[in-house]
């Protein structure tokens, strides 16, 4: 069976679960996130870090939630996947800290589909995402709603 060339609204069923991804976190990559935008000791320090409860330099959860919507965003392109964007999350937790060395895995699972009555080409998506490292940890859940064009107004 051929990979379809575009991935559509129509597409997503309620169920369906796949999973995607492998980005590796780098130390110097935690560092410069967190030195923008997150700069607590724990995630710029590593001296500091080792006293922390983390036990060490860690990623910050937003650095987390970056690196995954990285992830997203590769496995969009790379099934055609024809994203609108999104109207928000609705929740998030960070489970586990993410440290340098990592490899983050994500799956999605869909849990509702609906046609948006305002724009009929456009349907709105329901997931549950979680996000491991490479021993198999949840690191991070979160659910979140995406627009994709639909192939027809329904």
């Amino acid at each position: 069976m051929s990979k379809p060339d575009r991935t559509y609204f129509e597409d997503f069923e309620p169920g369906m679960e796949t999973s995607f991804g492998a980005y590796k976190v780098t130390k110097e990559e935690v560092i410069e996130f967190a030195s923008k935008y997150d700069p607590q000791p724990f995630h710029i320090d590593e001296d500091a870090a080792k006293s922390s409860i983390f036990g060490g330099l860690c990623a910050s959860g937003w650095h987390t939630c970056a690196m995954t919507m990285r992830m997203m965003v590769d496995q969009m392109k790379e099934t055609g996947t024809m994203s609108l964007g999104s109207p928000g999350v609705d929740s998030i937790r960070w489970v586990k800290p993410v440290f340098p060395g990592d490899t983050l895995t994500v799956t999605m699972k869909v849990v509702e589909t609906r046609r948006l009555n305002s724009r009929p080409r456009v349907g709105n998506v329901r997931n549950d995402y979680s996000v491991h490292n490479d021993k198999g940890e949840l690191v991070m859940t979160f659910r979140s709603n995406g627009f994709f064009a639909a192939r027809s107004d329904g």
